[in-house]
């Protein structure tokens, strides 16, 4: 079917002008001298674009404009202004308008405006598209993707979800080892009752065992009243604990006897409790490196890792990353207030050879900062944040005139401070969110933003 463009226009010459300026172009058009007849023909042209200028006898473009798109929401409206008509111009906007063009315009500025409509129409329809795949096959939660290696994620998950067994999920930071632990809940038998998370990474040392097991009151200074701990809140459900891996070796002796008998007596308490829970832990640490080094205990490690779970890196399954992609831009559109459809091929090409270092939560940063830059309502490369679209050649060469060890270092070091610089902006500059959102501690973070200079 041939790409259909409806003019509307009272002054005769500019109706002609475009009309043979778009039919050259292979363009189908349709062009009428009022508004009335604008809104009449679209009900049967069914056109992609709609050019409508503002200033017509009988009804505005912007009348025509808001009766358009209640009745063919898919078609992209250009508001003909006149010069000067910012203010205009904006409200069509606001009204669902994707672009204007103000008079007298140039012949490869309305072409271009128009390609551009059309760009932003066909992402549209294609997101549209996505998004019901992504409803119907492709997610697990909030778990998005195709790829062979997430799928076999996805099967190990239904398949031990139906147990009991100790759930073990590995995987560098970023790759959502929470929400396949929120899915080996939602799965299971367990899935009505709660799934408390602990991040064993954010606990200070004096308050671990009373958040694993509670306190009684007047147990310590500040223990105005019995608190039940993190043990006690997940009975009858599952228990996550995130980044085990951090949990210091004092705790690890407590935690392993409570994972025996599924037993365990509150901080200041002499009655032992007994719980009915899911284990699950989760680390992007080595942990049989950490036993080798004497900080994490072997039996521990054997208690935990009944069932494991390898979450691939995203650099593993650059297939899934355009439905990630479509995900994030449908999921922060209304969160951020802005409408993009889509990226560009160009930008989408950079977006998948990129290495990720941070995964999918480095991903998920960068599509908002580029939604947040878009323009038109398309993600290009220029958007892309400077460690994806790649450095600017004074700074390459600068790189290059140093020997390879350092160019590795800095290379590393400059994409690590865009990194924490992107996610304490997401955070409004709170350290502890940030810290616990790139999965390293507060101390590290600090000293990380020290080096930076930041």
């Amino acid at each position: 079917m041939n790409t259909r463009i409806l003019i509307a226009d009272d002054e005769a010459r500019i109706r002609k002008v475009m009309t043979l300026l778009l039919r050259d172009e292979g363009y189908e058009v349709k062009a009428v001298d009022n508004g009335a007849s604008a809104v009449s023909e679209a009900a049967w042209f069914n056109p992609d674009v709609a050019l409508l200028d503002q200033q017509m006898p009988d009804m505005t473009g912007m009348e025509a404009l808001k009766q358009i798109k209640n009745r063919h929401p898919s078609t992209a409206v250009i508001i003909i202004t006149a010069h000067g008509s910012i203010s205009l111009a904006v409200n069509a906007i606001k009204e669902g308008a994707y672009d204007f063009i103000e008079k007298p315009f140039d012949n490869d500025q309305l072409l271009l405006t128009v390609r551009r409509a059309l760009e932003y129409k066909n992402l549209s329809r294609k997101l549209s598209h996505l998004k019901k795949r992504l409803d119907e096959t492709h997610s697990l939660g909030q778990i998005i993707g195709s790829s062979a290696k997430l799928q076999q994620v996805m099967a190990q998950v239904h398949k031990v979800a139906a147990t009991s067994a100790t759930v073990l999920i590995l995987g560098e930071s970023g790759v959502g080892k929470e929400l396949i632990a929120r899915s080996v809940h939602n799965f299971s038998p367990r899935a009505d009752k709660q799934l408390i998370t602990l991040n064993c990474g954010a606990i200070p040392l004096s308050l671990i065992e009373s958040e694993l097991f509670g306190h009684e009151k007047g147990a310590f200074t500040d223990a105005k009243e019995m608190r039940q701990g993190a043990f006690e809140q997940a009975d009858g459900g599952t228990l996550f604990l995130d980044e085990i891996g951090e949990l210091p070796p004092e705790a690890q002796v407590k935690l392993l006897r409570a994972l025996e008998n599924r037993t365990f007596t509150r901080v200041g308490g002499k009655k032992s409790i007994a719980v009915d829970i899911r284990i699950i832990a989760a680390t992007n640490r080595n942990l049989e490196e950490k036993v080798r080094q004497g900080v994490f205990r072997l039996d521990l490690l054997y208690r935990l890792n009944v069932f494991t779970i390898q979450i691939p890196s995203l650099r593993e399954r650059r297939d899934d990353i355009p439905l990630l992609i479509d995900y994030f831009i449908a999921k922060y559109n209304s969160i951020l207030g802005v409408n993009v459809a889509g990226v560009t091929r160009q930008a989408l090409n950079k977006l998948t050879q990129y290495e990720w270092p941070g995964n999918i939560r480095d991903l998920e940063n960068a599509v908002q900062s580029a939604m947040i830059l878009s323009q038109n309502g398309i993600i290009d490369v220029d958007q892309l944040p400077m460690r994806v679209k790649g450095y600017p050649m004074s700074i390459e060469a600068e790189l290059l005139s140093e020997n390879e060890t350092n160019i590795i270092r800095k290379t590393h070091s400059t994409a690590e401070k865009h990194l924490i610089v992107e996610t304490l902006k997401r955070y409004d500059y709170n350290r502890t969110l940030t810290a616990q959102a790139l999965n390293i501690s507060r101390k590290t973070l600090f000293n990380k933003m020290k080096k930076h200079g930041l």
